[in-house]
């Protein structure tokens, strides 16, 4: 008996529950979606606060000051007080005059070419799809108002 019982390999104990377990794939495999999330949602939040800081950095020029703002207004009742003097510098670089185009006047448009873009709206009107009550009323009263200009002898200009 001995010799049957040297022959079969003893078990072994099963392996303690305390020793950890090694994963299959390393964590930042494991984890790979949610660090590119961050990753891009870093580089955003980055690239923002950049281009917002450059837009205050805009109204500056090279490194000087914004002007202070003006002092509050004297409270009401105090009419009798002297002005206050306040000594202010000239500006040293001249302000840029703003230049004003003159309004194109544009030829008037035909009247037959003014039905027909009457007309065509009235179309794109039809294809629309309300979404509501309001919305369906306000759309046909805008396509009672096209079909009256259409059907006007004289259209008035636009």
């Amino acid at each position: 008996m001995e010799a049957a019982q040297s022959s079969t390999p003893t078990p072994s104990p099963p392996p303690s529950p305390a020793a950890p377990q090694v994963p299959g794939r390393p964590t930042i495999r494991r984890y790979e979606l949610a660090w590119r999330f961050l990753m891009i949602a870093n580089l955003g939040l980055g690239a923002y606060m950049f281009l917002r800081g450059k837009h205050k950095d805009l109204g500056l020029k090279s490194g000087k000051q914004a002007p202070e703002p003006p002092p509050p207004p004297p409270p009401r009742g105090t009419e009798n007080t002297p002005p206050l003097v306040v000594d202010v510098e000239p500006p040293t670089e001249p302000t840029p005059v703003a230049v004003v185009e003159p309004v194109k006047v544009l030829k008037p448009i035909p009247m037959d070419q003014q039905r027909e873009l009457f007309k065509w709206i009235l179309e794109e009107k039809r294809k629309v799809k309300p979404r509501d009550r309001e919305e369906k009323k306000r759309i046909d009263e805008d396509k009672a108002i096209l079909k009256q200009f259409i059907r006007a002898e004289s259209i008035p200009p636009l």
